[in-house]
């Protein structure tokens, strides 16, 4: 009987552990400032690589940023393709350490519609440390100033 009950206790323990531990990877370091919006993110692999994030928002955007979760990464391209067929390639060869976020990438005064951010990385450290998040975010153009 007091085995059973023992085995009982650490099944509990053990389930509850594992839902703690997955919740705490879904916890963002950083939080959207006025204005901005989510874009997209990716986990992205350990060796270098190359993501293309479709944009699904229909508002205009005057720069991109983006944010590192888990592990530092280095971006060392980047191509924004707007919906009318332009594209830029902003010079970007950056680390982004873990928790923190890139410079501000501008892209036009007046605003573009992005439909889709194609850039290329490489994640640092050890790949035992596991996957970076990469989170890319866009201020919304506001025609009547700041926000």
């Amino acid at each position: 009987m007091k085995s059973n009950v023992l085995v009982v206790r650490l099944l509990l323990v053990g389930f509850v552990a594992f839902v703690l531990s997955a919740c705490g990877s879904s916890r963002r370091t950083f939080g959207l400032e006025d204005g901005w919006e989510l874009l997209g993110e990716r986990k992205v692999a350990f060796l270098r690589d190359k993501d293309v994030m479709e944009v699904r928002s229909q508002n205009l955007f005057t720069a991109i940023r983006f944010y590192v979760e888990d592990k530092d990464v280095r971006i060392n391209e980047l191509k924004v393709q707007f919906d009318n067929g332009d594209k830029m390639e902003p010079a970007l060869d950056d680390v982004i350490k873990a928790g923190e976020g890139s410079r501000v990438i501008q892209l036009a005064a007046d605003g573009r519609r992005i439909s889709s951010i194609e850039f290329k990385y490489r994640s640092m450290g050890s790949v035992l440390e596991g996957r970076a998040n990469v989170v890319v975010t866009g201020r919304r153009y506001n025609p009547y100033g700041a926000y």
